[in-house]
C-alpha cells in the first residue's frame, strides 16, 4: 500500500510540474531580433518625440515637453513640419494614433486625451485619461495605453472606459517602463523607456513575444545631446516599420534580423 500511495504521489507531482512548466513561458520562448537600417531619413533634432503614426503617406508626430509639446505633420522626406499645432504650455505631450479618421493624442500627468481632425489638426474634444499617459495604439476596436508600468490598458475609444487590462511580462517576470505603442499585424510593439530595444506583445495574455535590439542605430557623432531611443510607425501599405529617437537628428526604416544564440 505505501508503494502505490508513492506511486499516486510521484504521479501528481509529475502532472503538477508539467502543468507548472507549460504555464511559464521559457526564455526560448521569446524570439530576438537585431534592427536593421534600411533607409535614413532626417529627422527635428528639436522634436522630443513622443508618437509617430502615419496617415496615407503622411508622417504625424506628437512631440512632448513643457512650452513646446504639439502634433505635426512632417514630411517624411525631409524631415521637414509641414504643419505645426502647439499645446497650451502647461500640457505636455505624450504617444498617438489615429483611430477611425481623427487623433488621439495624451497628455502625461494631464489626465486628458485630444482629438483632432487629422487634415486641419483642429481640435475636435477632449477625453478624461484615468491614469498618467505614455503610448497608445489601437486594433480597431480598442485604445491600447500604457502609463510607465507593466501595464497595458484597452479602453473604449468613446469613453476611455477600462474594458481590460494585461501585465506585460518577458520570460515570466514583470516588464515595467512601457512607453510609446504601435499596433503591427495583431501584436503590440513597445519601446522601453530608457532602453535601445523594443518589445513585441501578445495582446491577449501580456507575454512578449520577442524583442528587438536596436543599440547602435545613431551614429556616434549624432549621439550628443539626444535622448532615448521612442517612437515606432507603421506603414502599413510598405509593410514597413519606422524607428527614431527623443531629440535625434535622424529617423530610420528599418527591417528585422533574427539573431542566432
Amino acid at each position: 500500500m505505501k508503494f502505490r500511495y508513492w506511486i499516486v504521489i510521484l504521479l501528481l507531482l509529475g502532472c503538477a510540474c508539467l502543468l507548472w512548466a507549460g504555464a511559464a513561458p521559457r526564455k526560448e520562448d521569446v524570439r530576438h531580433f537585431k534592427a536593421v537600417v534600411e533607409q535614413t531619413y532626417h529627422h527635428d533634432p528639436s522634436a522630443y518625440t513622443q508618437g509617430l503614426f502615419f496617415v496615407g503617406d503622411v508622417l504625424y508626430e506628437s512631440v512632448g515637453q513643457y512650452g513646446s509639446s504639439a502634433m505635426r505633420k512632417v514630411d517624411l522626406a525631409s524631415g521637414r513640419v509641414l504643419q505645426n499645432a502647439p499645446m497650451e504650455p502647461y500640457f505636455f505631450g505624450e504617444g498617438a494614433c489615429l483611430y477611425r479618421g481623427r487623433i488621439y493624442q495624451l497628455t502625461w500627468r494631464e489626465n486628458t486625451c485630444f482629438v483632432y481632425n487629422p487634415l486641419t489638426l483642429q481640435v475636435l474634444g477632449q477625453l478624461f485619461l484615468p491614469t498618467e499617459g505614455w503610448g497608445i495604439a489601437t486594433n480597431g476596436e480598442d485604445m491600447i495605453v500604457s502609463d510607465g508600468s507593466s501595464t497595458l490598458y484597452f479602453l473604449d475609444p468613446e469613453t476611455f472606459q477600462e474594458r481590460r487590462r494585461v501585465t506585460v511580462t518577458n520570460a515570466g517576470r514583470e516588464l515595467p517602463y512601457l512607453n510609446e505603442l504601435e499596433y503591427i499585424q495583431g501584436k503590440i510593439w513597445a519601446n522601453v523607456y530608457g532602453t535601445e530595444h523594443l518589445v513585441i506583445i501578445d495582446p491577449s495574455d501580456g507575454r512578449v513575444t520577442a524583442t528587438v535590439d536596436c543599440r547602435n542605430l545613431l551614429p556616434a557623432r549624432y549621439a550628443q545631446g539626444v535622448d532615448v531611443l521612442n517612437g515606432i510607425a507603421y506603414h502599413p501599405q510598405q509593410d514597413a516599420i519606422y524607428i527614431t529617437g527623443k531629440l535625434w537628428p535622424q529617423l530610420y526604416r528599418i527591417s528585422l534580423q533574427e539573431k542566432t544564440r
